[in-house]
């Protein structure tokens, strides 16, 4: 296990421009200006309106983050070319802008493209409304910046559940989840898995390389591409991880929790888990086991948890045995 340092993490505005990004999350940026600026960093997470900056008035003003000219900022740039102001303008791209991007297909007037070249700013333009693309970009940005952590293991979704599979080297990791996607589950990433933590709260994994995150490495048979074997319904790209399940050699000497009253986690991320210890031995099927943990944490996260309403059973039935007695008397018999 390994972590990866967001201080070496670099992000420029082609970055942003070359994101593969599909249906709800595509943002459908081109550049139409500034290019020799491509290469700048984008270091904020966050958007800024710069309406104020048009105006003249930089106190405060947050250059750092992307700039994003919509309706109104648009129609305030037409106004100033009406009246031939552009000392605002001038005094904007003086500033470190790492680019500014226009929405609804808006395109600047010839002297903002010109002094934005001369600055180096890039210049984007998307059709999406800037409601639209705020939410997409903050979606995406979020992510991308947010802290993550690369994990030695496998993550499988199981009816639903996203399950991060942990052990030591040879384990069965690899081939409990290639039973697991013979069984109609769905393979996320094999060996390497990376997570992002999102919003504080929700732990995103995916493979972390995408070119080989379908591929499986089986010992004794090799690498085998799950998507050309079992198609594209055995795998997805990402998916919430929800439930640890760390396999183990079996110990005969450890005190293994079986009655599941005692809920153990794992903290990744700062994020708190479901950790389950399974230990392996033959004999013991470790997909159906990995199943019955898969439903069992879906019917927790319905409210109900198995383990606690049979202690609470135990309970009643032990308060009614010890009631017996004083009821009927020690003998049974009233």
């Amino acid at each position: 296990m390994y972590n990866k340092g967001m201080e070496n993490k670099v992000f420029t505005v082609l970055d942003l421009i070359g994101l593969d990004l599909k249906e709800h999350n595509s943002l459908n940026l081109r550049c139409i200006g500034g290019r020799k600026g491509l290469g700048k960093e984008i270091n904020i997470p966050d958007i800024n309106r710069p309406m104020g900056g048009l105006m003249g008035f930089f106190e405060d003003f947050a250059s750092e983050r992307i700039q994003l000219f919509g309706r109104g900022e648009n129609a305030y740039l037409r106004n100033l070319e009406k009246r031939g102001e552009t000392g605002t303008l001038t005094d904007l791209f003086a500033l470190p802008l790492p680019c500014c991007i226009f929405t609804h297909d808006f395109r600047p007037h010839k002297e903002f493209l010109d002094i934005a070249e001369e600055a180096e700013c890039p210049v984007l333009q998307t059709p999406l409304s800037s409601t639209d693309f705020s939410s997409r970009l903050l979606r995406i940005l979020s992510e991308i910046f947010s802290p993550f952590q690369s994990i030695h293991g496998v993550l499988v979704e199981v009816y639903g559940i996203g399950i991060l599979l942990l052990g030591d080297s040879g384990i069965g990791k690899s081939e409990s989840a290639l039973e697991l996607v013979m069984s109609g589950h769905r393979l996320v990433a094999d060996d390497v898995v990376e997570i992002h933590c999102i919003n504080g709260n929700m732990l995103i994994g995916s493979g972390a390389n995408k070119i080989i995150g379908h591929h499986m490495e089986i010992r004794g048979l090799g690498i085998v591409n799950i998507t050309h074997l079992f198609g594209v319904r055995a795998i997805r790209d990402r998916k919430e991880i929800q439930l640890v399940v760390t396999l183990e050699t079996w110990d005969s000497y450890k005190n293994y929790n079986r009655l599941g009253t005692e809920e153990r986690t794992m903290d990744i991320l700062g994020v708190s888990v479901p950790h389950l210890e399974m230990p392996v031995k033959p004999g013991r099927n470790i997909r159906v086991l990995i199943e019955t943990a898969a439903m069992n944490e879906r019917l927790k996260s319905m409210g109900y948890n198995s383990a606690k309403e049979f202690n609470k059973n135990i309970m009643k039935w032990l308060e009614s045995e010890a009631a017996r007695p004083a009821l009927f008397g020690y003998d049974g018999i009233i």
